[in-house]
């Protein structure tokens, strides 16, 4: 009960910091003070003070975009173990509901920027599902790899293989496996170098422009709703990068919430250091991290 009551806790609490993080670090490498850690918190109760405005051109299905993203995302929270704890809900074959559950949110984000009628939204919308059939795969790679590894279809089994004995006899095949999931991390939450969520060039933007016509409430449900989805791809990542497990419970919690923070930094000085990618060079990227994954899969295959 106190797992759960700690995975929900930091599951609700602590996406928006990570953003905070993230804008911090930036604001850091450019000189500048930055927003406070908490300036996420502020916009969002500040959004749903806000009213909601809608375009004659849309339906139900616009309103149920954020929505039913954000109650996808939260369901995909309870599959995911936060460090060396086990999730909510567990059972054989989570592991493809987590990940079908996000493309059920990107299905409804996507046509709710068709159903606005606008030919610049529906742009956004077909770069979004252009580049998921790159990620997607690059997903499922890693976490076929670490089927492979443990035996299980199951994240909380799956993960909590994961132990330094593990590292020792992988290492090469998890060290792909990371940079791979690292970059559909970037590219799955429009970071740079694949994105900049902060951009309203046409150009440019991918994720950020099917969101433009949302407001008040809703659009606070589409930012907590992706700073959700960042904090659960980098719970992926920071389970597998951080195997180690103390055996007290509050340490565990507290090394799995630092190594998040770390995480959020690491991000911070890749945007700093690195310029957004020409369109046409972010198919090749994706197809690098693919690659990645399948020869992290093929070092495991005996």
């Amino acid at each position: 009960m106190i797992d759960t009551i700690f995975h929900v806790v930091l599951v609700l609490a602590m996406p928006p910091l990570l953003l905070g993080v993230i804008g911090k670090t930036k604001a850091a490498f450019a000189g500048r003070v930055g927003a406070p850690f908490l300036q996420p918190y502020y916009d969002m109760g500040r959004l749903m003070k806000k009213g909601i405005v809608l375009s004659d051109s849309t339906t139900w299905i616009f309103r149920a975009g954020p929505v039913v993203t954000l109650a996808a995302t939260l369901f995909a929270a309870l599959l995911v173990p936060l460090g060396k704890h086990p999730a909510p809900i567990s059972f054989e074959g989570d592991m493809i509901l987590f990940a079908y559950l996000f493309a059920l949110g990107r299905f409804f984000t996507t046509t709710a920027a068709l159903d606005t009628a606008s030919s610049f939204e529906g742009m956004g919308a077909a770069r979004e599902v252009s580049f998921s059939c790159l990620a997607e795969p690059t997903l499922f790679f890693a976490l076929i790899t670490l089927t492979r590894l443990s035996g299980t279809m199951s994240l909380t089994p799956m993960l909590q293989h994961v132990t330094p004995p593990v590292w020792m006899a992988t290492g090469a095949s998890l060290i792909l496996l990371l940079a791979g999931l690292f970059v559909v991390l970037l590219a799955e939450n429009c970071r740079i170098p694949f994105d900049d969520p902060n951009t309203h060039l046409e150009l440019t933007m991918i994720h950020e422009v099917m969101v433009l016509d949302h407001s008040g409430p809703y659009f606070c449900c589409v930012l907590y709703g992706a700073a959700l989805k960042l904090y659960l791809l980098g719970a992926l990542f920071v389970n597998i990068a951080l195997p180690f497990a103390s055996g007290n419970a509050y340490l565990d919690w507290a090394t799995f919430a630092a190594g998040m923070l770390l995480l959020a930094v690491a991000i911070g000085v890749v945007e700093s250091v690195m310029a957004r990618l020409r369109l046409i060079r972010v198919p090749q990227l994706l197809v690098a991290a693919l690659i990645l994954t399948a020869f992290s899969l093929v070092l495991v295959v005996r």
